[in-house]
């Protein structure tokens, strides 16, 4: 378990780390970064760098956690990524399951396999469930998302590469949308993140801007804090009711 700086979040657990990539948000992971950073270090949780890597002995974890959180599940992998058996996404939800305390959101760019995988599973009542969607092409993963009944369903815009278009938001509950960060980022427009705050205004969808990333709005780069988090002067960070 890890306090950490995400917004949206307040902790982040991992039993699973490492990962492939999958879609042009990939490119620059940033957990990839992290891990062999980590590696370098020499922690043992990530001896094996960015591959995929479950953990059996911090999936009790949560259950040590006093307090009520929002736990965003696997923030350096994806628990749904082809190599993770169904048997231990089980355990996971297992634990999810016997700690009704917490809310945990579950995102991820492996939307078909998702969907698989809860159309055989009842989904834990405190689970949120979201997709990532960063350019048009991965909108499809909406539809795998719409078809679940969670309490919660969310996208996550991040990072933003391109005008997504029009979208259906039917059955969706929040959308959060970012630029990215890092040396080799690369930079969002205005307008894209304008366009989707609108949809989700007229489709009644909570909208979360959570950062403009390493290019500000008036297309600078310089540091994420400097470019900071507003669309035409204001702060946009609604949660899902």
């Amino acid at each position: 378990m890890r306090t950490t700086k995400i917004e949206w979040t307040d902790k982040t657990w991992n039993p699973i780390t490492g990962c492939t990539k999958v879609s042009e948000g990939c490119k620059n992971c940033y957990a990839e970064v992290m891990s062999r950073r980590l590696q370098a270090m020499q922690q043992e949780k990530y001896v094996n760098g960015f591959s995929l890597t479950m953990h059996e002995d911090v999936l009790p974890e949560p259950k040590q956690w006093k307090r009520p959180h929002t736990v965003f599940v696997c923030s350096m992998s994806d628990l749904f990524h082809e190599k993770v058996p169904f048997e231990f996404i089980d355990k996971v939800m297992n634990t999810i399951n016997a700690t009704p305390q917490h809310k945990y959101q579950i995102l991820t760019k492996r939307a078909k396999r998702m969907n698989e995988y809860f159309t055989s599973h009842a989904i834990p009542l405190n689970a949120w469930l979201g997709v990532t969607v960063d350019i048009a092409k991965s909108k499809d993963r909406i539809d795998y998302l719409r078809q679940l009944p969670a309490i919660i369903k969310f996208l996550s815009c991040e990072p933003l590469l391109e005008d997504l278009g029009v979208m259906n938001l039917d059955g969706i509950d929040w959308v959060i949308v970012g630029g990215e960060s890092g040396v080799c980022a690369r930079p969002m427009k205005e307008e894209w993140a304008v366009s989707i705050m609108n949809q989700t205004e007229e489709q009644r969808a909570a909208f979360f801007f959570k950062q403009w990333g390493a290019w500000g709005s008036d297309g600078v780069k310089r540091s994420k804090k400097t470019n900071g988090k507003l669309i035409m002067g204001k702060v946009y960070q609604k949660m899902p009711l």
